[in-house]
């Protein structure tokens, strides 16, 4: 089949263009948080760091196993040159303007009908931003995971269009990106071809795009597979237990996610096999509905999954740290925002019918865009700080001070609170851990869980890990062992209650101290809470 775009007149291509403009202004209302965004101070200093070893030299994420090496290699380069606020916004715009231009492709694959790319587009975002059931976004900060779903629209608009071969090259292309995004691509991929075994090739004349395909991935599968390479299997499995179970059970384990979002999710599936149901069975988006059947049937196993393993936290979580849900969360809106326009189509006929439904359609996914554009004028904290918002401006105005001052060293390393994960981002030094930047591999991800108790927890229970609130209530005495035993320069942390500290810096709301040796400082009273042992093993 000759590419439909090439016969298109000059007018009609001028009109597709500033389809892909819009659409890439749709998804700019939606992403344009503030710089850093939700993962952008974790995956772009890794990426820093890659390129520039000096970088936070000493910093245990940034020197841990790469698992984005690809994205590293693309776009890290970009942070010899520039801060990472511009490369942020040239990686987000870059984005976004791709993800328009296939988003359009696939839109007109399925409705070749000029503007409504620009409605799916809306609707797409607005679907994915309130019906998500495991968090999972595509419009966004500046990440692997975008230009993965670049190739998986790409993709997709070659399986609309019947070209096997070429959807699995990008299939491929996406997991070289992003190897889970990829990866359960092309699993969906294939459910699609049993689906739509009639009208699919077999499986001998797909061969040359599933070679070409696989071959794309490596890149980016090998450095995931180095990752727990002559590892331990205790390691290992205490590792995966980590990661699924206390660290990112939101995305991971179903038994933990919110009813709410469970329940809005469920409308939203319930809505799709309405619209795959009236549907004709000869109309292109069958062709994408066979390819949410995929992610749903994945998803579907990843519940059964996270029941057949209750009680068998090693086998479970051997399992369900491959992201059964991430691909649902993106295509089941996907196929809501074709499917529906699809429908609404057939309906032209009906001529009043057809005019209602079209104009609450675009009410609804307007009314989002211009609520999500008016958050744009107020201003907000970026996403990645999770900490209390009303101190945000103080906590950007202690890290700033540490990477002006000259008399704090570069190779200077800090202790800073739980949630503190856009230090490194502002303040240009290393941190001794946080909750936002585990590792990937499985050794640093024990080692990093052993830092987090021993650091920030109090106690273990029954009931799960108890937090010290701050830094600075557990004491000057703590704190300097702490110092000692990690090797850690300075701890920044909340003004009250204030220590027998040196002082270095303090504002409003936060202070930076001095972890001195004891025999610089007055006697400090004992702190009232002993660390608790850290275990080897969960």
């Amino acid at each position: 089949m000759k590419n439909p775009f090439a016969r298109l007149t000059s007018s009609q291509r001028t009109v597709f263009w500033i389809e892909v403009f819009l659409v890439a202004l749709v998804f700019f209302v939606a992403g344009a948080w503030p710089v850093p965004d939700t993962n952008e101070a974790h995956y772009l200093l890794k990426a820093t760091s890659y390129w520039n070893p000096d970088f936070c030299q000493g910093d245990f994420f940034l020197e841990s196993a790469d698992a984005h090496l690809v994205f590293y290699l693309t776009f890290g380069w970009m942070t010899l040159f520039a801060s990472p606020e511009v490369v942020v916004w040239v990686g987000r715009i870059l984005t976004w303007g791709l993800l328009a231009w296939a988003w359009c492709r696939l839109s007109r694959a399925v409705l070749p009908v000029p503007w409504w790319s620009v409605l799916t587009a809306a609707l797409w975002v607005l679907l994915i931003d309130r019906f998500a059931m495991a968090g999972e976004w595509v419009i966004g900060g500046f990440e692997a995971k975008g230009f993965a779903y670049l190739f998986v629209l790409l993709g997709l608009e070659a399986l609309v269009r019947r070209r096997w071969n070429r959807m699995w090259i990008f299939f491929g292309a996406g997991a070289l990106f992003h190897v889970l995004v990829g990866g359960w691509a092309v699993v969906a991929g294939m459910i699609a071809w049993v689906v739509l075994r009639e009208e699919a090739p077999s499986l001998r004349e797909m061969v040359p795009g599933l070679l070409i395909g696989g071959l794309l991935s490596l890149p980016g599968l090998l450095p995931v597979l180095s990752l727990s390479h002559e590892v331990n299997a205790a390691v290992v499995d205490t590792a995966n237990q980590i990661y699924v179970y206390l660290r990112l059970p939101h995305h991971l384990n179903f038994a933990t996610f919110s009813s709410a979002f469970v329940f809005r999710f469920g409308f939203l599936m319930f809505l799709w096999v309405a619209l795959r149901w009236y549907t004709p069975e000869h109309h292109p988006v069958w062709r994408v509905h066979a390819f949410v059947t995929g992610s749903v049937l994945i998803c579907m196993i990843g519940v059964i999954l996270t029941h057949v393993t209750a009680g068998k936290p090693i086998v479970g979580a051997s399992l369900l740290r491959f992201y059964w849900f991430r691909l649902s969360d993106v295509v089941v809106p996907l196929g809501v925002a074709l499917g529906g326009p699809a429908l609404i189509l057939l309906l032209r006929k009906r001529a009043i019918l057809f005019r209602g439904v079209v104009s609450l359609v675009v009410i609804l996914a307007g009314f989002n865009l211009v609520f999500t554009a008016a958050q744009r004028l107020t201003p907000v904290t970026p996403r990645s700080h999770l900490m209390p918002w009303w101190g945000y401006r103080q906590w950007v105005d202690a890290c700033q001070w540490i990477d002006r001052s000259e008399r704090i060293s570069n190779e200077a390393k800090f202790l800073t609170p739980r949630f503190g994960a856009d230090f490194k981002w502002y303040a240009h030094r290393p941190d001794l851990v946080n909750w936002k930047d585990i590792p990937q591999d499985p050794r640093s991800i024990v080692l990093w869980w052993q830092r987090m108790l021993e650091i920030h927890a109090y106690d273990l229970t029954d009931e799960g890990v108890l937090w010290f609130d701050s830094l600075a209530e557990q004491g000057e005495s703590r704190l300097l062992l702490l110092g000692q035993r990690f090797q850690v320069d300075y701890a920044i942390t909340v003004l009250e209650p204030r220590l027998n500290l040196p002082v270095e810096y303090e504002n409003d709301s936060f202070i930076i101290y001095r972890l001195a040796p004891p025999a610089e400082l007055p006697e400090s009273p004992e702190p009232t809470m002993e660390p608790i042992p850290v275990p080897e093993t969960l």
